[in-house]
């Protein structure tokens, strides 16, 4: 274990948050200006992100706090400190986590002072707890996705008690504001608008790992994304579980829509985003704020799940097809440039292969610019995997296929549809395969390689768009 001198706590511990963390940051860079001497080098760690982007978002805020207190972030997993941000979504993330874990512990018998810590959605779980108390013993901080927050606290605790730390809340109603982020992209950012869910989808483990919904102040949201655009950033994607029903919970409801126009009044911010729309929640309010918005981008991504009323009705989504296609005609008549992305589950328990024709029917109906398929995964823990009817692997994975084509057949057709055109591109990266190019997108997701140099990157430029190759577009900036 690591020899630390235990540093005295001076004056009174903050009660009221954030001084409270920012109280204990200060104390966990004395710890680790201590431990750094004695090694003669910095303290490097390394965060590995599972998961959604609200995961993502959480992952940068740990990221700033242990710059923060004086580590320095590294491209491995040979670090000092290593995190991981878990996802529980599906049985096969929480496999995947384990074994990462036991590979960890070969680096850890060779660094005696390295400490690890697991947090996020998949720690919620308490025989994952119970899993990781029994057999990961090496492992020095458990925490959830409710007291992350509290990051900097446990990360003394784990200093000073020099054993494993496990905090883990039911729940909360606590929404901490000001702590250190470190972000990603220096030109665009995640804002997190509100946490939790209280939709109970019963294939879904989130309501019970992220708790119920919680809004941010429509205020702390626009301060938050005043400070980023002044600190460059021209694209900020707004996250929720369910943005559609941000502010029910407010002192003074607000709804999504009305969130949405205040953020566009922000001078300098260029593009809006937002994840994701449950379609129950999906107003005619919404619809016209985004019609006649200048800055919220032509992309919505809705979730479908399944084209099936009895298999929707199983699954709680609080819709039927009917709706569902309503609610698209009604989106596209508005704005017919608009591109919709969704996801879809094959195989959940009893579909029938007419439910599942009824799925092919509404993705022919509503021609996805692009889907994320899933194959039904059993969580424990949900209504859905103790009911009866579960799919044979062979059924499913026939089904599967078939979207798939389906689905692919239909984006190859809708895709190249602006090539001959001028599209704004926000460049976000050097091209990964070619030399000499950069990767953007357009406002409505699509990606375009291009012509140019890292001057570019977190530039909109106007681009001709030559050529479409299928899932992305070859063009270069216009005269």
């Amino acid at each position: 274990m690591r020899e630390i001198e235990k540093i005295n706590h001076t004056g009174e511990v903050p009660v009221m948050e954030p001084q409270r963390q920012f109280y204990f940051m200060d104390l966990a860079k004395q710890y680790v200006t201590q431990i750094s001497r004695k090694k003669g080098r910095p303290l490097t760690f390394h965060v590995t992100t599972f998961g959604c982007q609200m995961n993502a978002r959480d992952s940068e805020k740990l990221c700033g706090i242990l710059e923060t207190v004086g580590f320095e972030e590294i491209d491995s997993e040979e670090a000092d400190f290593v995190i991981y941000n878990t996802c529980t979504v599906r049985e096969n993330a929480n496999n995947k986590v384990y074994g990462r874990l036991g590979y960890l512990s070969g680096f850890k018998k060779k660094n005696k002072d390295m400490m690890i810590a697991l947090c996020g959605c998949m720690m919620q779980e308490p025989e994952v707890v119970e899993k990781l108390k029994q057999s990961y013993r090496f492992v020095d901080l458990v925490f959830g996705t409710h007291n992350i927050f509290k990051f900097a606290e446990l990360l003394v605790r784990c200093f000073e008690e020099q054993k494993m730390v496990i905090d883990i809340w039911d729940d909360t109603k606590e929404i901490v504001e000001e702590l250190p982020v470190e972000r990603k992209y220096s030109f665009k950012s995640g804002v997190n608008i509100m946490f939790g869910c209280n939709n109970f989808c019963s294939y879904c483990i989130v309501p019970y790992v992220r708790g119920r919904e919680r809004s941010r102040k429509p205020q702390d949201i626009i301060r938050e994304i005043e400070k980023l655009v002044a600190d460059g950033v021209v694209e900020v994607m707004l996250l929720g579980q369910n943005v559609n029903s941000y502010g029910k919970n407010l002192d003074t409801p607000v709804t999504f829509a009305q969130l949405l126009q205040e953020v566009e009044k922000i001078e300098g911010l260029e593009r809006i985003r937002f994840m994701t729309s449950h379609p129950k929640d999906l107003s005619d309010e919404l619809i016209e704020v985004m019609k006649n918005s200048k800055k919220i981008c032509r992309h919505l991504h809705l979730p479908l799940q399944s084209g099936s009323s009895r298999v929707l009705k199983e699954m709680n989504r609080h819709y039927d097809k009917e709706h569902y296609l309503a609610l698209v005609e009604k989106i596209k008549k508005a704005m017919p440039d608009l591109a919709i992305t969704t996801d879809i589950i094959v195989g959940f328990p009893g579909e029938t292969e007419e439910d599942f024709l009824e799925t092919m029917d509404v993705v022919r109906q509503v021609e996805y610019d692009s889907a994320f398929t899933f194959i039904y995964s059993k969580r424990t823990g949900t209504p859905a995997a103790k009911m009866e009817n579960q799919i044979p692997e062979d059924v499913i994975k026939d089904r599967f296929d078939r979207l798939l084509k389906l689905v692919q057949d239909i984006s190859a057709k809708k895709a190249g549809a602006l090539t001959g055109s001028v599209q704004d591109v926000l460049v976000e990266e050097l091209d990964e395969q070619q030399e000499g190019l950069v990767t953007g997108r357009l406002s409505n997701n699509s990606v375009v390689h291009l012509p140019g140099d890292v001057s570019m990157i977190g530039t909109i430029v106007p681009v001709h768009l030559k050529e479409c190759k299928g899932f992305y577009y070859m063009g270069e900036v216009a005269e």
